[in-house]
């Protein structure tokens, strides 16, 4: 008999084998894909930017992690109406009920918080798809991931005249003087295509960029951040990260311009910018996977001209709640 159990405080050998089942998960789902590093997924479940989080483990009878879930529940203002889900069982337990009853456990927590909406994610045409479909959830959203060959890309945009525009950069967390322009030109991203998903918004301040980057470098992750400048003002910026202890590929985090100073090919040169950056700090990643929603068509021609190809596809389902 499969017993669900709540974790109150993940211990190493819960971290052991929460890493199991979600190796296996993706294994499946996701064949070709390196799955996360033990150290990775310890950081993703005890670090996070203005949320807390809840997590179940389900065990066989001979006491075998046989699947997992957390909950995030945000607490920022703009999406406290908000809780995210990330559920797996592992293969070879599947199909017996485990999956339903953690979503179980997890929807009761949500609902008991007050939240509206619950969101997952799960692989394009796999299984969590139909999982989702079955228990109520709704498509809000399709995310194409694209990868990026870093020896094959092509930078040159990097080397285009912008007038009155500056290049900068740094790695962590921003410099002082530009924490107030960094966090307005962040704010950008609330009207990035979200589909139909109840997402909310968020408002970014000084601090909270600060406290964003202490995040991953509480994780041992690299921040690398390009920005574009004009007259004191932060026009745009692209940020990408490389995980810790990532050797090869790099994740494409945010990339905005302001909308005072779209139509001028910002995007592309702050991108390029980084790009032939990183070639010089960091010799040994190969890769750089992004993600975009398919009718974000012209950050699409943006990466597509750098030489992002095709890769995979991800679908956000969403699941309206009953509030207690």
């Amino acid at each position: 008999m499969t017993s669900i159990s709540p974790i109150s405080q993940l211990t190493a050998e819960q971290a052991d084998a929460w890493h199991g089942v979600l190796a296996a998960s993706l294994t499946s789902d996701l064949p070709g894909e390196p799955p996360p590093s033990p150290q990775q997924v310890h950081a993703q479940l005890t670090a996070g930017l203005d949320s807390r989080r809840l997590a179940w483990m389900a065990t066989g009878a001979d006491g075998a992690v046989t699947g997992v879930a957390g909950l995030r529940l945000f607490t920022s203002a703009g999406q406290d109406h908000l809780a995210e889900l990330e559920l797996h069982v592992h293969p070879e337990h599947r199909r017996a009920g485990t999956g339903s009853r953690l979503l179980a456990a997890a929807r009761l927590a949500a609902e008991g918080e007050g939240r509206r909406s619950l969101i997952a994610s799960t692989a394009g045409g796999g299984p969590g798809e139909v999982f989702c479909a079955a228990h109520g959830f709704r498509r809000v959203l399709t995310l194409n991931h694209l990868l990026l060959d870093v020896a094959q890309a092509d930078d040159t945009a990097a080397s285009a005249e912008h007038p009155g525009y500056t290049l900068t950069g740094w790695t962590g967390t921003v410099p002082g003087e530009l924490a107030a322009a960094f966090a307005t030109a962040k704010n950008a991203m609330n009207d990035m295509p979200t589909g139909d998903m109840d997402y909310g918004h968020q408002d970014w301040t000084a601090d909270r960029v600060h406290r964003m980057a202490q995040v991953l470098a509480d994780r041992g992750d690299t921040l690398l951040t390009v920005a574009a400048l004009r007259d004191g003002e932060m026009a745009g910026y692209t940020e990408v990260v490389i995980r810790a202890g990532e050797t090869r590929r790099a994740l494409q985090y945010d990339t905005a311009v302001v909308p005072a100073h779209r139509g001028r090919g910002l995007g592309l040169w702050i991108k390029a910018a980084m790009l032939r950056g990183l070639r010089a700090s960091h010799p040994g990643i190969g890769e750089i996977e992004t993600d975009i929603a398919e009718d974000n068509t012209h950050m699409l021609a943006v990466n597509q001209r750098l030489g992002f190809r095709a890769h995979r596809r991800t679908c956000e389902y969403q699941l309206a709640l009953t509030t207690a």
